[in-house]
């Protein structure tokens, strides 16, 4: 019956080739058409290949002290502190407090062998410390043969949620990476790991999407996406191809359980292993940095700019002194490509500029004001998290806006035609808003809510910054900026927004039709 069904399989596709090479010239036919299918069977069992591939998976413990209050689990302690009294083993004096204790807490994941000599692949985030600082106090590889190891961590990189371990000893096996990049929505995939803490799963399914994104930012929101059951454990094990390679690192899921609901997420072995090699070498993986924060285009934005939607993206912040800053690249640019290749939600800006070797110079095509141009940025290295977080120096907002009940100052209905009162910001309401010394716009007094302002969040006390990148201070130049936007046929416009100490953001609000 196979060899039958083989003979058959090679008729259609001949005659296939045959009606294409004799048929008019560009001729179609239905995607799903006989001629164009090729009759595929699933695999008749995956045992044989779950049986070589399971060896090289291990399960990842870790364990750490975390200190704790001794009132927070103490209700005596609580009841004697109510009344002025010491607390038991306390410092006395009537306060209550007691000494600070550690409980042990840990995780469980999963990981596999990339080597014969105990190197080990799993997920950051399962070795990574409480409270996002730091490291556990010990990791645990545990084999398939329940022989437990004591495992060194190599290195980690937060960025991409990957962590390199080693286990002493040889001759463990181990499994390659594999080209995610030849990976096809449709293909079979077998996933390995640890749910749940039960030991050695195997799950499968198929890719049901490449590039997926589910941040929206990052060099490394680029997912596969597969249905194989994926669930708490399975972090940090190996999603394999049908040849037994690792094309992806399981990573998460999205849920509203918590639990599998079909949608499981791994690194990319071609986002991966460039990682993984760097983090086996003592160095730091080598990714491209510009300084600047970027805005995908959603609808709004991009009608309020006049480009395709999907096309581009937006950049909201430059840091100064970094490379964005020396080559030119302005608040407000839209970049369409880096280095020749288009900038798209399957590749991100983020992503190509980090796939671009630091100190290397690459064209970027820009958007600005209507006019296409391009710079030339030198690409620096990328800093750790903790750098990034020092250059950003985003803070949360203390204080509140200034009293909504507050009418002492009447609104000037200066954007009426985006549902927003506004007026002038003065250096008191400044200050009442939170905003840095010597911002200059136009603050909210009021949002009508049934507008698209308030549909995509504009709230009273935030501060308008400019229009369609055009500075505004006052009634007359939001109402310019609006009819210029009107004259252009725009359906949109953006606007720069300033709320309290948070970085500046693009918001794009649909214009009402006249």
């Amino acid at each position: 019956m196979r060899y039958a069904y083989g003979v058959a399989a090679a008729l259609l596709i001949g005659g296939s080739a045959f009606s294409l090479a004799t048929g008019p010239v560009g001729a179609q036919v239905a995607q799903n058409a006989p001629a164009v299918m090729a009759p595929q069977g699933a695999p008749m069992s995956f045992a044989d290949l779950a049986a070589r591939l399971q060896p090289a998976v291990v399960n990842i413990s870790t364990r750490q002290r975390v200190p704790v209050s001794r009132q927070q689990n103490d209700p005596l302690a609580e009841f004697l502190r109510r009344f002025g009294q010491p607390a038991p083993g306390g410092g006395g004096g009537g306060t209550g407090e007691a000494p600070s204790r550690t409980r042990e807490t840990g995780s469980l994941g999963s990981g596999f062998f990339i080597s014969a000599d105990g190197y080990v692949v799993t997920n950051n985030h399962l070795i990574q410390g409480a409270g996002g600082t730091g490291t556990v106090d010990s990791v645990t590889v545990i084999l398939t043969d329940r022989r437990e190891l004591p495992a060194r961590i190599i290195g980690r990189d937060q960025a991409s949620d990957l962590a390199l371990l080693k286990v002493e000893g040889a001759n463990f096996p181990y499994v390659n990476w594999g080209d995610s990049q030849r990976a096809r929505v449709g293909d079979w995939v077998l996933a390995i790991g640890n749910p749940y803490g039960l030991g050695g799963t195997v799950t499968s399914g198929i890719i049901s999407a490449l590039h997926r994104g589910i941040t929206g930012a990052g060099a490394y929101d680029r997912y596969i996406q597969t249905d194989a059951s994926i669930n708490m454990g399975n972090s940090g094990g190996p999603m394999f191809d049908l040849n037994g390679n690792v094309i992806g690192v399981n990573s998460a899921l999205i849920s509203p359980t918590g639990a599998s609901v079909g949608i499981g997420l791994a690194i990319p072995a071609e986002l991966a292993r460039p990682v993984i090699d760097s983090l086996r070498r003592g160095q730091r993986p080598q990714r491209g940095y510009l300084g600047i924060g970027l805005l995908p285009l959603d609808e709004s934005s991009a009608a309020a700019l006049g480009i395709a939607k999907d096309r581009g993206e937006l950049v909201r912040s430059v840091v100064p002194g970094q490379p964005a800053q020396r080559a030119g690249l302005q608040q407000g640019d839209v970049i369409l490509r880096v280095g020749g290749r288009p900038v798209t939600p399957d590749e991100t800006a983020s992503y190509l500029i980090a796939n671009v070797t630091p100190g290397q110079r690459v064209p970027i095509e820009i958007i600005r004001d209507g006019r296409r141009q391009t710079v030339t940025a030198t690409v620096a290295q990328r800093p750790t998290e903790e750098e990034l977080a020092r250059i950003g120096g985003a803070t949360t907002p203390e204080g509140t806006p200034f009293d909504p009940n507050d009418r002492n100052q009447p609104a000037v209905p200066a954007g009426q035609a985006l549902g927003l009162s506004l007026q002038p910001l003065t250096a008191e309401i400044a200050q009442a808003v939170n905003v840095p010394a010597g911002t200059r716009g136009m603050v909210v007094t009021n949002v009508d809510p049934n507008s698209d302002a308030a549909e995509k969040g504009i709230q009273r006390g935030d501060v308008i910054i400019s229009i369609n990148r055009q500075a505004v201070n006052s009634q007359a130049q939001v109402t310019a900026a609006v009819d210029a936007a009107r004259r252009a046929n725009r359906t949109a416009v953006l606007l720069l927004v300033r709320r309290a100490q948070l970085p500046e953001l693009f918001i794009g609000i649909d214009l009402p039709p006249r």
